[in-house]
């Protein structure tokens, strides 16, 4: 039987991603499954029979039966700052060990703020107590919608929950330059990549998602594995596959980076992309658009390569959005945008 693809906020980031750069800071407790697992991929695993010397092994955030008064609760720095707008507290697999209750608060707080010191700020009501249950998906939405950095997940009175989720949008703020040696020997420290989901650029649409969502495309880092870039499926009909990008911020191109990193025999052959200027267009207008202009011509791609772009670049005016084409088909694993706000 095929598993069923999990719920989530379509249109919006998961926030406390451990892709994004999410982290599980402290917890009150995690005797029988660590904290970390909490932000993790996929919806957790069981495996029948597999037992640690505490117990048995759950794939997920687990704590001891609470025998005193109290609650447990998690500290998360999100990967990227935003306004927090919904929640998916997943008790998969936690049947008779999930807790019955759970609240979520919020701060703002510098990025190098010590734990002792986060644990003692004043916290935010963004979820109220609410009721889970088992082995289940639970979504609700953020009673407020403020800018936060950290959140703690309140479980009553203790228990285990598979995953985590925070969904919201990201809050464009100091982006980060050029870091690593190879980008650097192609783009200036100057330079933010403009199309970073940390940075607040986001996957609006695609002709196909298959084998990889969208927003694996402009995720931090270089992918894991091949499972960790945007994947569409093998085109049978006449035609290629295209994905609509909005920009973090309005902006101009100097460098492009398109990275086939893991993808070797499922690679595109050839690859565009264009550019538009068009803040206030929907979806739909932007997808029908004829008022793309040509960022990169077509052109021959390598597999398992970082293909940079700086003197290709075609003379553009400042855009909101990008369209990638592959041609046909195949998997691209990071697209990089690195310009200038306008």
């Amino acid at each position: 039987m095929t598993e069923l693809a999990a719920a989530s906020f379509t249109g919006l980031v998961d926030l406390a991603a451990e892709a994004l750069g999410g982290s599980a800071l402290s917890a009150s407790d995690d005797f029988f499954a660590a904290k970390d697992n909490l932000l993790k991929e996929g919806r957790g695993v069981f495996v029948p029979g597999k037992y640690t010397d505490r117990g048995k092994w759950m794939d997920g955030w687990e704590s001891r039966r609470k025998r005193v008064a109290g609650h447990d609760h998690c500290l998360i720095a999100l990967g990227a700052p935003g306004y927090v707008l919904g929640f998916d507290i997943d008790t998969n697999h936690f049947l008779g060990n999930h807790p019955p209750f759970a609240s979520v608060d919020g701060v703002w707080a510098d990025a190098d703020t010590p734990v002792a010191a986060l644990e003692r700020m004043s916290f935010r009501e963004l979820l109220t107590q609410v009721p889970l249950r088992p082995g289940s998906q639970n979504l609700f939405a953020a009673e407020r919608g403020e800018p936060v950095t950290h959140v703690r997940l309140n479980i009553f009175p203790d228990g285990g929950v598979a995953r985590f989720r925070v969904y919201g949008k990201v809050m464009p703020g100091r982006a980060q330059p050029p870091s690593d040696a190879e980008t650097l020997a192609h783009a200036d420290p100057s330079l933010i990549d403009l199309a970073a989901l940390r940075n607040g650029g986001l996957a609006l649409a695609c002709s196909d998602a298959f084998f990889g969502p969208m927003n694996n495309l402009l995720l931090p880092g270089r992918a894991a594995d091949m499972g960790g870039g945007w994947e569409t499926r093998r085109k049978r009909s006449p035609g290629y596959d295209w994905i609509l990008i909005k920009l973090a911020q309005r902006g101009r191109i100097s460098v492009l980076e398109l990275d086939t990193h893991h993808f070797k025999g499922n690679y595109p052959d050839r690859a565009s992309i264009e550019i538009i200027d068009a803040p206030e267009a929907r979806i739909t207008d932007l997808v029908a658009s004829r008022g793309f202009v040509p960022l990169l011509a077509e052109t021959k791609l390598s597999a398992d390569h970082r293909h940079f772009f700086g003197s290709e670049l075609l003379p553009h005016p400042p855009g909101t959005h990008l369209r990638l084409n592959i041609f046909p088909d195949g998997g691209v694993s990071r697209l990089r945008a690195w310009g200038t706000r306008e």
